[in-house]
């Protein structure tokens, strides 16, 4: 999701509910398996001592807002005040987990991949395109005709005309190229999208990427979709979308192992792990990347402010004014100093379960 959507929460006052469930809808007894889950989870939201305007946000959300298209995951963060996230998340919890805590709990939405880069979808054809792009939680669609016609060529030479009609439609289809080709480009330039999908049949959609310029050209995947008079829906084909994006987040996630481990074994002090070493960069403010693996149940005291926590009183230097969850209070502090913060399932094993990529050599300035 959007980096500044996480922000957000950094000023916001808890309780906070955080709710992260499976809503997928790719059987036929999905509904009906939401609706026990939610009512399990509302129980556990009391249970756990939410108040009833904090239950109302939270049961909204879930009950009113879309549900998921296939197999999704679901994360509501609310406080009293209102809903603050709702997101659909590739990764499907095996249970549902539910927290009410002072600080919101957030690393369902850090594993690399769910955060999707803002990207357009365009399915093409002879005629023209529907363009959808996504860019900070937010869909906007419109559609491009050409106005070349006609765009099919003759089925048989046997007749007189045939070659003007042949020239004619093939001007047709390079003047729809063009009219899309820079619609497209104009939509891309506007929204800075980092990927571009074109989905069509072969010679549509190769035409249109050949017409692009380097600048867009260089960000479009080309995906196979739609048919003869059917341009195809974004919904029908998620998974194909859905494996793009698995090879993105695989290729991100390769590039930040290898920083982290080319600055450990270089030993330039930019790579720190362990609990003690991470709460300290982050009260001085030098953390670029918090690097999450597995913080189970470790508990880190607080003192005033979001950043001033440490493993334990002894190493804070001001009065402690109280205790949370390391999982929930290290991600908001990282938040609060302007860092990215990244779960990652496998490929390291830092002390404690947890690291950080550091903005300069402590005590370097």
């Amino acid at each position: 999701m959007n980096v500044e959507n996480l922000r957000q929460l950094t000023s916001a006052t808890g309780p906070f509910a955080s709710v992260y469930l499976d809503d997928s809808r790719d059987s036929s007894d999905a509904v009906l398996r939401f609706e026990t889950t939610w009512h399990a989870v509302r129980a556990r939201l009391v249970d756990l001592g939410a108040n009833d305007d904090l239950v109302t946000e939270v049961e909204n959300a879930m009950l009113n807002n879309p549900p998921a298209v296939g197999r999704r995951g679901r994360v509501v963060i609310a406080t009293a005040d209102g809903v603050l996230i709702d997101e659909h998340v590739p990764n499907v919890p095996p249970a549902p987990e539910v927290r009410v805590s002072d600080y919101p709990y957030i690393l369902p939405l850090t594993t690399i991949g769910v955060a999707r880069p803002p990207y357009t979808f365009a399915a093409v054809d002879e005629r023209g395109a529907d363009l959808t792009t996504h860019q900070n939680g937010i869909a906007r669609s419109e559609s491009v005709e050409g106005e070349g016609f006609p765009v099919h060529k003759p089925a048989t030479a046997g007749w007189n005309g045939y070659g003007d009609l042949q020239h004619t439609a093939e001007e047709a289809v390079r003047m729809n190229v063009r009219a899309v080709a820079d619609r497209l480009t104009s939509v891309i330039d506007g929204s800075n999208a980092e990927v571009v999908f074109v989905a069509g049949a072969v010679r549509p959609r190769h035409d249109v990427v050949a017409a692009l310029p380097v600048r867009a050209a260089e960000r479009v995947v080309q995906l196979h979709g739609g048919a003869e008079g059917h341009r195809v829906r974004e919904a029908e084909i998620t998974e194909l979308l859905d494996a793009e994006f698995d090879r993105f987040a695989h290729t991100e996630t390769t590039r930040l192992i290898e920083r982290y481990t080319e600055e450990q074994a270089s030993a330039s002090g930019l790579a720190v792990e362990g609990m003690f070493a991470v709460c300290g960069a982050l009260r001085a403010g030098n953390v670029d990347t918090l690097i999450v693996v597995d913080l189970d149940d470790a508990m880190v005291v607080m003192g005033k402010g979001p950043r001033t926590i440490a493993p334990h009183a002894g190493a804070l230097v001001q009065a402690v004014v109280g205790v949370g969850r390391a999982d929930e209070v290290l991600p908001m502090a990282a938040l609060a100093v302007d860092a990215t913060v990244v779960t990652l399932r496998s490929g390291l094993s830092p002390r404690d379960g947890v690291a950080a990529l550091l903005r300069y050599f402590p005590g370097g300035g």
